[in-house]
């Protein structure tokens, strides 16, 4: 394999006065060499990259780049400006610029040592070093990190060479294996996790990510490990980047103190950092801010705030990452879908919810608004209200389905799994056959990936070979051999829900009402609110679905309501963090967000969750056995006007809160107080439990 960087790539003396014209000179270095095919189309591609956010850093550098189909493999280009150009850092323009070119398919192997360059932009010497060097041959040969003597001309940094500390050099401990792994802390820590002098130091895990995972992911990363080690303070990065991550130990997660995000892209498996004090930022802000957001988060753990524990599922999770098995990843895969698609349901039901309120009941038979809308009459706007949110509820399935095989897949699973969604629309499979669909289109992409490809063909796989193969067969596979079957079955199913009457409905909500507080927004929580959504995402939905997804709704608000109950009529048995998270939970409550209920769950889940069960389990019983219907599949009290029998509703809600309450005051009375907990003063006032001559009892 050649130099990712050569003699050729590099300009000592660039006479560039913009970033486009800096880029257009770098690139056309790399389009002699051959390694970019389209000069016109590569540059559109880092304009694109450009647009989401400035590449330029405070000290004067600019890093220009972008994963494109014209790149035939993994380039760096190398810039030096006299008079500087403005790539938008805060600091003025930068004198040093590096034009990173990678493949659309680029591999593992290549993306780290780009990545690893992006952290060693970090270091000063590093840097300095390339603006005194005199000769290009030196300064290509210090940017791969070739021994000393092949560097003549460079200014050596201070403490080692400065090729020593380039990217890219065997044995270099800055690779993003060790960029997943905890930095060194400034304090030797003991085997009992103190550090010397008897007192552990402060420890923060971080996530840093950015929309191509190239540079600033790398760089950040960088930022907070070298500020944590100024302060004295551990600091564990994960940095997640286009190469795939390495995740952080559970065990160093639940050990730390604080968690930072510098990220512009989803930080991917969010929960497992649920419960902490919590800093999120952008990734820019990591980079250049990574002092005072140590700081900040060090602030915020002294005062005791924590993170809701409401974060979403986040995906993506591809196949080979770690060891875990097949209904592991398939959960996985399957919660990837869903995290995309509630939005859309929420949006698009809500809509609908509000024609309907506003229009009555026949507003899915107004003539569509292109060809008559009266800005004075309620209909309209009522007609309005109810075809945009039939337009949004008409991706649930494609979206499902596209981002099934986005999570087992990653991009280039997204155009069979979107076309294999619709294909499912066509033929009536509904739900059901957008989950086939999602995994199908997974399983093709992943199963061509797996394919030896040539060289010359790598370029244009993502974007030409892979979405062309993958649609073909799986469009195939749905209009001819499995869509029938499967529209077969979701008739079938939606029959049965529709005769669903007296008894059978009364348990259908309870099982559901179980599911819903099982996991709290988990994928068994998921389950049961997918099942509702797909009943009421038809355009005439019965009956049944409309009480099934009444019932799903006020079961998922009964968690968060009963863990604010239980704090405040009996505060003395939980700790303050928790209280201060009761307070939060009335709300989380009150909008449907079972997620709420989350920090309680961790903290004491034998207690807590089958507590929450008994209480989801009432009140979805009780909800299908009133009859209570709802168009609308998010909103909780917010969208009470819009249910059939509303105050038998919240009277099913109120006894599933209570029996909840109940149960957990209960079974939390059986066990000493918390520790940090508080018990009540004579006065009405608070002491630490820690400091009365009697246990207070529960």
């Amino acid at each position: 394999m050649s130099d990712m960087i050569t003699v050729d790539l590099v300009d000592l003396d660039l006479s560039a006065d913009t970033k486009e014209a800096a880029a257009r000179a770098l690139a056309e270095r790399m389009v002699s060499l051959g390694r970019v095919t389209d000069l016109e189309g590569f540059l559109a591609d880092v304009a694109a990259r450009e647009a989401q956010m400035p590449t330029g850093l405070d000290g004067g550098i600019g890093i220009p780049h972008c994963r494109s189909a014209h790149v035939t493999e993994p380039t760096l280009a190398f810039g030096r400006s006299a008079d500087g150009i403005d790539f938008g850092a805060a600091d003025g323009p930068a004198d040093l610029i590096f034009l990173i070119a990678a493949p659309a398919g680029a591999d593992d192997a290549h993306l780290t040592i780009l990545s690893s360059l992006a952290r060693q932009l970090m270091n000063s010497e590093f840097t300095d070093a390339l603006r005194a060097v005199g000769d290009p041959a030196a300064a290509a040969a210090l940017i791969r990190g070739d021994d000393p003597e092949a560097a003549a001309g460079a200014r050596q940094p201070s403490g080692g060479s400065a090729a020593a500390a380039a990217p890219g050099r065997a044995g270099s401990e800055d690779t993003v294996a060790s960029a997943g792994a905890a930095s060194p802390a400034a304090a030797t820590v003991t085997g009992d996790g103190t550090a010397d002098g008897g007192q552990r130091p402060f420890r923060i895990v971080a996530v840093t990510s950015c929309p191509t995972g190239i540079a600033h992911t790398y760089m950040a990363a960088e930022s907070l490990e070298n500020a944590g080690r100024e302060a004295g303070v551990e600091v564990a990065v994960e940095p997640q980047g286009s190469a795939g991550f390495t995740r952080l130990d559970p065990a160093v997660i639940a050990a730390a103190d604080a968690v930072i995000f510098a990220h512009d892209v989803p930080v991917r498996e969010k929960e497992r950092f649920a419960g902490k004090p919590t800093v999120d930022v952008g990734v820019k802000a990591g980079i250049n801010r990574a002092a005072e957001l140590i700081a900040e988060v060090r602030e915020k753990a002294a005062r005791g705030e924590v993170s809701s524990g409401s974060a979403p599922a986040t995906p993506v999770e591809r196949t080979g990452e770690s060891g875990e098995g097949y209904g592991t990843k398939l959960r996985k895969w399957l919660m990837s879908g869903v995290s995309y698609m509630v939005p859309f349901v929420a949006a698009g039901g809500l809509l609908i919810a509000l024609g309907f309120a506003i229009g009555g009941y026949k507003i899915d038979k107004a003539p569509s608004v292109m060809e008559h809308f009266a800005w004075t009459q309620a209909d309209s706007w009522a007609a309005l209200l109810f075809q945009i949110g039939v337009v949004a509820f008409g991706f649930l399935v494609p979206v499902l389905a596209g981002y099934i095989a986005y999570g087992m897949a990653d991009r280039p699973g997204l155009v069979p799994g979107f076309v294999g969604g619709s294909i499912a629309l066509t033929v009536n499979a509904g739900f059901l056959g957008g989950l086939a669909a999602g995994l199908i289109a997974g399983g093709v992409v992943m199963a061509i990936q797996k394919v030896r490809i040539p060289a010359a063909l790598r370029g244009i796989m993502p974007v030409v070979v892979i979405p062309l193969i993958s649609s073909a067969i799986v469009g195939f596979l749905m209009f001819v051999v499995i869509g029938k079957p499967i529209a077969e079955a979701q008739k079938g199913m939606t029959d049965w829900l529709n005769g669903l009457s007296g008894s059978n409905a009364i348990l259908l909500g309870a099982l559901l009402g179980l599911m819903m507080c099982f996991d709290l927004g988990g994928p068994v929580n998921k389950v049961a609110y997918t099942f509702a959504t797909a009943g009421i995402a038809v355009s005439s939905p019965g009956d049944s679905a409309m009480k099934i997804m009444a019932a799903v709704m006020a079961a998922g608000m009964v968690p968060p309501l009963a863990m604010a109950l239980a704090t405040t009529v009996r505060g003395k048995l939980f700790t303050h963090t928790e209280r201060e998270n009761g307070k939060a939970a009335w709300v989380l409550g009150a909008s449907f967000i079972s997620e709420g209920a989350i920090p309680f769950a961790a903290a004491d889940p034998l207690r807590v969750i089958p507590a929450s069960m008994a209480g989801g389990a009432l009140t979805g019983a009780l909800s299908m056995a009133f009859g209570a219907t709802l168009r609308a599949p998010h909103g909780g009290i917010f969208v009470v006007p819009l249910i059939g029998n509303p105050l038998l509703y919240l009277v099913a809600i109120a006894a599933g809160v209570c029996v909840t309450t109940a149960l957990v005051v209960v079974l939390k009375g059986t066990r000493k107080p918390a520790p940090g907990a508080t018990a009540a003063s004579g006065e009405g006032g608070t002491v630490p439990a820690a400091e009365q001559k009697q246990p207070v009892a529960a």
